[in-house]
């Protein structure tokens, strides 16, 4: 026997009410069990309320039905309320919301069989960057990542001739080449330092004004201005150096308070500055750079000897007061005259790792030779990509 239409009754006071109540019954009471209701006849179907936010408010959901009942129909209720929620939000615009109206593109590949594709089709066969780029494109944002305040890094080693002065050039135009702020590199080399001129060309730092570390000290207190520090320092394209004294008589004159001062200088000017320490930890000035320094970067060379000394001065740092330094310092393995060929690689690497926060390894480069002037056009590609990665490890113990 089909079911009539069911009649919407406001419940009395005390009562609950239910969804469906048979013609002519009265209201169940809570404590009665329920009994099963037949499905409603298909010539006799259940009408539904006209406004389904006043059939939720006349009738509440029931409780869970008995095993074997059949299962209420779908909640209406809550896809009326999602559609609401949808219309009630503003449409977006050109203004608040232009990127759902420009479709993403490709990165455009260059280089290689991709990037030849690309250039022969007018760019309309894109396979996108190689994993090869995207390695790269990945370390150009890790460089250029904007910083908020002034950095310093500290290179330094135990052992002169290890490549310690061409990574500060290599590694500070590789800086210059990525980041939108030129970085500053400072020569506090005691024993008369040749930063400058390796950035420069012997020939062409002797041709300018012979200004140093020395001359930016005794006016120090007058710089008040980025125009008035640029007097005293020397510009290897965006790289801005300041040159080490060259008086053996005053080039070890340089003290821990006197480095601090400069330090605090440059901050305000400049968001990296790399700082060529010489050889050596304890020489007058280094209290102040390694007191400065935000982080470090260890030369050492491919023999055993080298990477002993590099182990030492870890050590060293460590037990002075500066592990954290030591912790998160860059070893940087320069492969000076081939010498890997010689030795045990992975021996030396093995004795290195797990006492700083990475290492990297320089390959042999004729354009980092002793004394000659570092330019990254001249390098070859696997020692550009090799500052690449010391540059990135650098900003990275920035943030």
């Amino acid at each position: 026997m089909g079911l009539g239409p069911v009649r919407a009754q406001q419940p009395d006071a005390g009562q609950p009410s239910f969804r469906r109540l048979a013609p002519e019954q009265p209201a169940q009471q809570p404590a009665t069990p329920r009994q099963p209701v037949a499905p409603p006849s298909s010539a006799a179907p259940a009408a539904e309320p006209a406004d389904l936010d006043e059939a939720d408010e006349l009738h509440p959901a029931e409780p869970a039905r008995e095993s074997g009942t059949v299962p209420p129909p779908p909640a209406r209720a809550t896809r009326a309320g999602l559609r609401a929620a949808a219309l009630s939000e503003p449409a977006p615009d050109f203004i608040s919301s232009p990127g759902l109206f420009v479709r993403e593109q490709k990165p455009r590949p260059v280089g290689g069989l991709r990037g030849a594709l690309y250039k022969l089709t007018g760019g309309s066969l894109n396979l996108g960057p190689s994993a090869k780029q995207r390695e790269e494109d990945e370390l150009a944002r890790r460089i250029s990542r904007q910083l908020q305040g002034s950095y310093n890094t500290a290179v330094l080693s135990l052992k002169g001739g290890i490549g310690k002065t061409s990574t500060t050039v290599g590694v500070g135009l590789t800086l210059a080449e990525y980041r939108g702020d030129p970085p500053c590199a400072i020569d506090a080399n005691p024993d008369s330092g040749d930063l400058v001129e390796r950035a420069l060309g012997e020939g062409i730092y002797q041709q300018q004004t012979p200004r140093t570390i020395s001359d930016l000290l005794r006016n120090v207190d007058s710089i008040d201005s980025l125009t008035a520090l640029a007097r005293y320092m020397h510009h290897a394209g965006r790289l801005h150096l300041i040159a080490g004294e060259q008086d053996p008589e005053v080039s070890d004159s340089l003290t821990a308070e006197e480095y601090l001062r400069i330090r605090k200088l440059i901050s305000g000017y400049y968001s990296v500055a790399l700082t060529d320490c010489g050889t050596g930890v304890t020489h007058n000035a280094m209290s102040g750079i390694l007191q400065s320094a935000d982080n470090l970067i260890i030369a050492a060379g491919y023999a055993v000897s080298g990477a002993k000394r590099a182990r030492s001065t870890l050590h060293w740092l460590a037990d002075h007061g500066y592990e954290d330094l030591a912790r998160n310092a860059v070893v940087v393995i320069t492969d000076k005259d081939e010498v890997s060929s010689r030795v045990d690689k992975d021996a030396i690497e093995d004795h290195l790792s797990g006492i700083c926060r990475q290492l990297i390894a320089v390959p042999h480069d004729r354009g980092v030779a002793d004394g000659d002037l570092v330019t990254l056009d001249a390098l070859r590609p696997e020692t550009r990509r090799a500052y690449r990665e010391i540059a990135a490890a650098i900003v990275d113990g920035y943030v």
